[in-house]
């Protein structure tokens, strides 16, 4: 098997642990459900319209819907669409005209999504199970791509770069909430719970861009930037000591975590990240 099958096996493993409460690593105790929905950037009324299952289990770094131009009848496709919180929100503002695909490698995120689509009573929705470094979706068949801290989590950004600007329509947008960080140790990147927990996979903010516009993508900017402090790290990274290639729990793992967040203050921030398909 491939390192980058490996990789997104354990991934998905991880995620499907977390969304079942197994006390599985990253995603669910690494990265702490409540602090996550905190540094979304979500609003009450946003997080009051949508079934509770899907805000609990929501592992985003941003709110890409909320600051996107999504409009009624366009189509959209969030790339690593979880358990749906914003599969969801893009589907009221795309309205019955509209259409919202969502991409998941996870079957159980695939079916926890599933239901809280029928929770909503939503019929605009369709679920593909896929990875988004080859997604199941059209040549140039969607007006905008969102995805909320997923990116970081494939061992092939490059490919999804390039789908990204394969499946969007000429002059079609998209507006992608990551994580990105700046001189990672080489300890951090090698330690699989980190990765998990979008720490260890992240690229820096100058390679993403750069990559997007390798792509060929146009107009990329970085729309907003949180700078992470220690004490949103050491929620992020949870309670996993550097040696660890699970969640670990216990004081001294607790102090690892504290101790890697205080290296890594400063250097890791989520990033909103903008860029247009040129119309020839």
């Amino acid at each position: 098997m491939k390192k980058q099958d490996e990789i997104r096996q354990r991934v998905s493993r991880d995620y499907a642990a977390a969304v079942n409460d197994t006390g599985g690593c990253c995603g669910g105790q690494s990265a702490s459900k409540a602090a996550v929905s905190c540094l979304a950037g979500y609003t009450q009324d946003d997080l009051e319209a949508l079934p509770a299952d899907a805000v609990v289990n929501a592992f985003g770094c941003g709110n890409p819907v909320a600051f996107s131009g999504i409009a009624k009848g366009d189509v959209v496709l969030d790339l690593g669409s979880g358990a749906g919180i914003d599969i969801l929100l893009a589907a009221k503002k795309v309205g019955p005209g509209g259409r919202v695909i969502g991409v998941d490698m996870t079957r159980e995120m695939i079916d926890k999504a599933a239901e809280n689509v029928r929770a909503a009573g939503l019929d605009n929705v369709e679920l593909r199970q896929g990875i988004i470094e080859e997604l199941p979706v059209q040549d140039a068949s969607v007006d905008w791509v969102i995805s909320n801290c997923v990116i970081n989590l494939s061992p092939e950004k490059e490919r999804v770069f390039r789908e990204i600007a394969r499946v969007l329509k000429p002059g079609g947008r998209m507006l992608v909430s990551d994580i990105v960080a700046e001189e990672l140790p080489e300890a951090v990147r090698r330690n699989a719970a980190l990765y998990s927990s979008c720490l260890g996979g992240a690229i820096s903010e100058k390679d993403y861009v750069r990559g997007l516009q390798a792509a060929g993508l146009g107009e990329v900017e970085v729309k907003d930037r949180l700078v992470y402090e220690a004490s949103q790290l050491a929620d992020l990274s949870g309670d996993v000591p550097e040696s660890s290639a699970c969640c670990c729990g216990g004081q001294a793992g607790e102090a690892d975590a504290k101790a890697l967040a205080r290296n890594l203050a400063g250097k890791v921030w989520s990033a909103q990240f903008y860029a247009r398909k040129p119309l020839a």
